[in-house]
């Protein structure tokens, strides 16, 4: 195929899956401004949404590894195709339970969805990297997918938000069941396969043992949420033993030929840097989810603090923020292709960092809480879209998925114990006090979220001053995609 008809074949595919991410960004904004609302429909505390996030997120970090691993050896449309399948289904459970075991399930269920992002990117890269300035391309398809993600973040966080004031809970939860349905069609029938597909025998052994591994970390933080648990030996214990398991699952990797995850990617100059930060990262973008649309909802007039605004008016908060991050993820290639990769990165990681820590001093006002959002989104929204495109322009071309997977994966991991620790601290309230005697999260949880998610995002920027000064650029992608292994 000549040079065109190949942009010309991306463009297409790119369009397709712009709408795919259209839908993952609806999940992603469309329930959070009515998160206290779902938890007085099941009669839970608000800290306790954090489970919703937590269990989500668990399930997350074991189905991308397997999913980004299958879609390089036997096709990424079609494990697009069966994630979406099982996040429909999930879907359409919940507008009808009011059962907190039940509910709890189907939500975690949906988690299917974060591994269209990484197959995608990897699609994408499999069609560009013979073209010339497949990097780059790369990143602007990937800026392009971002926005498409935001603006159905924002769109859904409106729609939610005012839906949730005018409407009863279960005809509100049908809405995104019935997006993911039509979305399942637009892949099904819109979406070419992968031109290149491995092949070989999948590591089922080095599946179960980083599932083992991944359940015993976040489980073992599960049960640090129960009451009592951080005194408990036992939560420990199960922590301690799913970070060991690491250590078998590295060994029986670095003997396979074809291992589900490489993990000498790991210490690649260039990947091992992105991979940390995905997960510092993850931290803020996964885990600060829910504490900042309940304390926007927490009324100051019982609490104290807290900005007590209506759904619509927290949809509002979070419409701006995707804003800020569509902007972020549009202007990502434009930057980095003066100032280089790296060093947007970098600025992108400081971003994120200043804007949480301005939490500290201004949060008392409506006006001061979109302001430190917008700082957020801006850099939150260049590391969405950059980090899996640098994971892939970085990688051999074998491990395409894996490393973009791995990027979700890792973000996913620091996401999971983020809201663990976020979900006990938001239970910490002060005896006496008026969040003690009710269901709001405590002040002094919310002042915990904003340190450690503004200091995981400069310790970020820290790493990323490590990596290559070249790293991610049209060179640099072009040499690692011939190499067939890192060492």
């Amino acid at each position: 195929m000549t040079r065109t008809a190949t942009l010309g074949t991306l463009v297409a595919v790119v369009g397709f899956l712009a709408f795919v991410e259209f839908t993952s960004g609806v999940l992603q904004g469309y329930y959070t401004p009515m998160l206290s609302d779902i938890a007085r429909h099941l009669g839970i505390h608000d800290a306790d949404v954090n489970w919703f996030e937590g269990a989500q997120l668990m399930l997350s970090a074991l189905v991308v590894p397997a999913f980004a691993k299958l879609g390089d050896m036997i096709g990424r449309k079609r494990m697009l195709l069966i994630s979406t399948a099982i996040t429909a289904v999930a879907a359409f459970v919940l507008p009808f339970t009011d059962t907190f075991g039940v509910f709890l399930v189907a939500w975690a269920m949906m988690g299917f969805y974060v591994v269209w992002l990484p197959l995608e990117i990897a699609l994408i890269w499999s069609r560009a990297r013979r073209i010339e300035g497949s990097s780059a391309i790369t990143a602007k398809a990937a800026g392009i997918l971002v926005a498409a993600l935001e603006g159905g973040a924002i769109i859904g966080a409106l729609v939610g938000g005012a839906l949730i004031d005018a409407l009863p809970l279960t005809a509100v939860l049908l809405v995104p069941a019935v997006l993911i349905a039509a979305c399942f069609f637009v892949i099904l029938f819109g979406v070419k396969e992968s031109p290149e597909k491995t092949g070989g025998v999948f590591d089922t052994t080095g599946l179960v043992l980083i599932s083992l591994s991944l359940i015993g970390l976040t489980g073992g933080l599960s049960l640090l949420r129960l009451p009592g648990g951080v005194a408990n030996p036992l939560s420990w214990i199960v922590i301690v033993v799913g970070v060991l398991l690491v250590v078998p699952f590295a060994l029986w990797e670095l003997r396979q030929q074809d291992p589900l995850i490489d993990v000498r990617m790991f210490r690649s100059p260039a990947l091992g840097p992105v991979f940390l930060t995905a997960g510092l990262f993850g931290v803020s973008v996964l885990g600060a989810q829910a504490p900042l649309s309940t304390f926007a909802r927490t009324d100051p007039a019982v609490y104290g603090y807290g900005l007590g605004t209506t759904g619509f008016a927290t949809s509002l908060i979070i419409g701006v923020y995707l804003v800020a991050m569509i902007a972020g993820a549009l202007g990502y290639p434009q930057i980095a292709r003066f100032a280089t990769p790296r060093i947007t990165l970098i600025g992108a990681s400081v971003l994120v960092g200043i804007g949480f820590l301005l939490f500290l001093p201004f949060h008392a006002a409506y006006a001061q809480v979109i302001t430190n959002m917008v700082i957020v989104g801006i850099g939150s929204g260049a590391l969405v879209a950059a980090l899996p495109a640098a994971a892939a322009s970085a990688a051999p071309h074998t491990q395409t998925g894996v490393a973009t997977g791995l990027t979700n994966s890792v973000k996913t991991v620091g996401g999971a114990i983020a809201s663990c620790v976020f979900g006990i601290a938001l239970m910490h309230a002060v005896a006496g006090s008026a969040a003690a005697e009710g269901t709001a999260g405590s002040f002094s949880g919310y002042v915990t979220v904003w340190v450690v998610c503004g200091a995981t995002a400069l310790a970020a920027a820290v790493l990323l001053l490590f990596v290559p000064k070249q790293a991610f650029t049209d060179r640099a992608g072009h040499t690692a995609a011939t190499e067939p292994a890192i060492g």
